[in-house]
Order: structure tokens, then C-alpha cells, then sequence
């Protein structure tokens, strides 16, 4: 079918709010490249949102998932254990920075790993609260709703949320929110909002993601950690879009050396298949009863399969260098963005999650979110597919694979240059 005939079935058929403004449906896609259902060619700077780290149908991935399927589609984990699920937790435990010895639940989804986060967190703790940050993005279910930093699209339109989450400032200094600034509010939201006794756990991005790519600096994250010490706190580090290679680590809480206690990951830890994890010291981990945890679909076979299938690709394809590599790149050409055109500001990198501000000027500094939607909208018609994000909507995020060959690269980026000369 094409894109025409299939965007009539889309507005007769799909709920609006699930359905994307994009009017081209993907066909088939390879790496960092995808073809439309009229065999239109984008290059592809967003990944899914992240979860395509080492790029669209990695082989290795593609041939573990196909042999899954000759095997095994589904039992449910819970009346029928099988060695994918317990091979991903072997795996996991073994490469993610928690203190001491990591157990490991699989689940589907990013938000579900936040939600079962939480709910494990208050079991360990007896505690109900938990405290996120501005501009923080964590799901779409009633609790991560409640959790994200940003009302809209999210909230809107669904009524009262969850009352026991509370919110304290994310150090952003480029707009007006310093380190010590945003350790003060932690501290005055346990004070005016939820007392210690009460809190459960402090929830945290160490890079916002659809809060604009902001990273926060290790003396930060330090500090919570040493709050949540004095205190009793379970610190979790959400890692659903800055794990899995996006930093230029296997997860990006390893710049800064802080261990945290609980870690939820998903998107590119399977390469496109639905899957997530919540990661967390044994005794946290088993702080709820039998049979508490869980779902008919969590840590599906060929999920797992994928999941394995991507381990292997780190240990034996370099991804971590080539992660770093490409966030050297994206460091340089942001720079000579940065010096060239007068409303690109701000521009940032940990590895290859990497962001520019557009703005009035560099002196204001006000947002420009009309022109960050003109430059994804110049980027679509030339071939590109780009994400803007950001509490003001004035960020363009760079998501693309880290195994992107070095030509289609320079394409893509020169698009995006080309859209900043052009429109700017």
C-alpha cells in the first residue's frame, strides 16, 4: 500500500491520540537508513526515540530473534521459566553499576520498569513518596505520568494524577538553574513536601531525555547519593534512553562513578524488541512477596533472545568506541554550528547524546521552538527524520545508531546544516 492509502486507514482507524502526525509508514529499513511505503529513502537521526542504538535489524539480532522463533514464542515466565530470562539477568547483574550483588525483573516496557521500580522501592522501604526533577520524562501510565517533569502532551486531558510524587529542580545553569540551586529545592521539597521518613526513593535521570539532554554533572548525582544515604532513600537512576551505549558507556551514571541502588533500562536494549529491566541489589530486589512482580508478556523469549543477541554485539563489535567516536564527532561539528550561525546556542554532547539549542540570541537566550519545528519539518522534506525535545521545545536531539556509516553521517548532517543556513 502507500503512504496515501495507508494514512486514509490511519484517520479512519486509529485513536487521534495514538496516532502520528508523520504521513509516510515505514517499509523496511537497514542500519541508519529506512525506506517509505513509496520507497522514499530518510536517514534516520532518531532511532525509535533511542532504542536503535546499534541501528535498524542489527544481523546478529535479526538471526537470534529468527532462531527463537523456531523454539519458543511464549510460555509466561511465570508458570514456565526459560533460559532466556535467567541469561539476560545473569548478563545484566554483570555489567550494571548497582552496589553490591544485582538481581534483575524483566518487563516490557520503560514505563513498566519505573512503575515496578516504585512499587519495589516501597516495599524495600515502607515508605510511599518518591521525589523526581524538573523536566524529567518516565512514561505514560498513570504513575509515570504523575512522575514526568513536563505537563503537556503528557497529563493533559487525563484528570487528577497520583498524589504522592513530588518534584525539585534539575541543575540546567543555562537557564538559570545552578547545582547548588537544585540541591536546595531537593532539600526544601523533603522538608515542605515529603519528609525522609516518607520517601521512598529519589528518582533520576543522569541525562534528561525528552527534558532536552541536559546531563547532570557527577558532583550532583553524588550529593543525592549521599542524601539518600543519610536518609534511607533508594536512589534509582532511570537509563530507558541514555543506557545501552547512548553516552559513550554502557550506561551513563558510569561517568560519574555513582552506584546507584535500582536502574531501569529499555529501548535500545533489544534492538527494537519490547523489552525492559529493573536492576537493583539483591535485597531491595526481593523486598516484595512471591509471585508480586511480573505480567503474562514480561522478558518474552524472543525479546530475550534480542536482548542476549545485543550483549554480544557490545563485547564483540566495539559499539562503546564507536559511541565515543561518534560523540567526538558530533562534539566538533556542534562547535563550528555553535560559532557560525547566530541563533544555535548551548550545544552539548555526553558521548553521542548530543543536543543544540536554537534561540532569539545568544545574549537572551529565549527559546525558539518555532524554529527547532521548522528545522525538523526542512530535515523531513530533505530526507531526514529529526527530533526536536526540550521543557521549552527549542532542542534538536540527535539520536542516530552509533554504528551509522561514516557517509550517511555526513548526509545527515548537512542537511541539518543546510536547514540552519537556510532558515535562520
Amino acid at each position: 500500500m502507500t503512504n496515501k492509502e495507508l494514512q486514509a486507514l490511519k484517520e479512519r482507524y486509529v485513536a487521534a491520540g495514538a496516532a502520528s502526525p508523520n504521513e509516510q509508514f515505514a517499509d523496511h529499513a537497514t542500519n541508519a537508513e529506512l525506506w517509505d511505503a513509496d520507497g522514499k529513502r530518510m536517514i534516520d537521526f532518531a532511532g525509535g526515540i533511542g532504542v536503535l542504538n546499534i541501528g535498524h535489524r542489527h544481523p546478529k539480532v535479526v538471526e537470534a530473534v529468527k532462531a527463537q522463533l523456531d523454539k519458543v514464542m511464549h510460555t509466561c515466565q511465570t508458570v514456565m521459566p526459560y533460559e532466556g530470562y535467567v541469561r539476560v539477568a545473569e548478563k545484566l547483574s554483570g555489567v550494571v553499576p548497582v552496589r553490591g550483588h544485582a538481581k534483575v525483573m524483566l518487563a516490557n516496557s520503560g514505563a513498566e520498569a519505573l512503575e515496578n521500580a516504585v512499587k519495589i522501592a516501597r516495599a524495600a522501604t515502607k515508605r510511599p513518596n518518591v521525589i523526581c526533577f524538573d523536566g524529567g520524562y518516565h512514561g505514560r501510565t498513570f504513575y509515570t505520568m504523575a512522575m514526568n517533569g513536563k505537563a503537556a502532551p503528557y497529563q493533559t486531558d487525563f484528570g487528577p494524577m497520583p498524589g504522592t510524587v513530588f518534584r525539585a529542580p534539575y541543575p540546567v545553569p543555562y537557564h538559570g538553574v545552578d547545582e547548588d540551586e537544585a540541591i536546595r529545592g531537593l532539600k526544601m521539597a523533603m522538608k515542605a513536601d515529603s519528609p525522609a521518613h516518607d520517601t521512598a526513593a529519589i528518582i533520576i535521570e543522569p541525562v534528561l531525555g525528552e527534558g532536552g539532554f541536559y546531563a547532570a554533572p557527577a558532583s550532583f548525582l553524588k550529593k543525592i547519593r549521599e542524601i539518600c544515604d543519610e536518609h534511607g532513600i533508594i536512589m534509582i537512576c532511570d537509563e530507558v534512553q541514555s543506557g545501552f551505549g547512548r553516552t559513550g558507556k554502557m550506561f551513563a551514571i558510569e561517568h560519574s562513578g555513582v552506584e546507584p541502588d535500582m536502574m531501569t533500562m529499555a529501548k535500545s536494549m533489544a534492538d527494537g524488541m519490547p523489552i525492559s529491566a529493573i536492576v537493583g541489589t539483591d535485597k531491595i530486589m526481593d523486598s516484595s512477596g512471591p509471585n508480586s512482580l511480573g505480567g503474562t508478556y514480561t522478558g518474552s523469549p524472543t525479546a530475550c533472545a534480542a536482548a542476549l543477541a545485543v550483549m554480544e554485539v557490545f563485547e564483540t563489535e566495539d559499539i562503546l568506541g564507536k559511541s565515543q567516536r561518534l560523540g567526538e564527532k558530533l562534539n566538533k561539528r556542534f562547535a563550528q554550528w555553535q560559532e557560525q550561525f547566530p541563533h544555535v546556542d548551548n550545544v552539548r554532547n555526553l558521548g553521542p547524546m548530543a543536543a543544540i539549542e536554537l534561540v532569539t540570541d545568544k545574549t537572551s537566550k529565549e527559546p525558539r521552538a518555532d524554529f527547532a519545528g521548522a528545522v525538523t519539518k526542512y530535515a523531513k522534506e530533505h530526507g531526514l527524520i529529526l527530533l526536536s525535545c526540550g521543557m521549552h521545545g527549542n532542542t534538536i536531539r540527535f539520536l542516530m545508531p552509533v554504528t551509522i556509516e561514516e557517509e550517511v553521517l555526513e548526509e545527515g548532517l548537512t542537511i541539518v546544516e543546510n536547514a540552519l543556513k537556510e532558515l535562520g
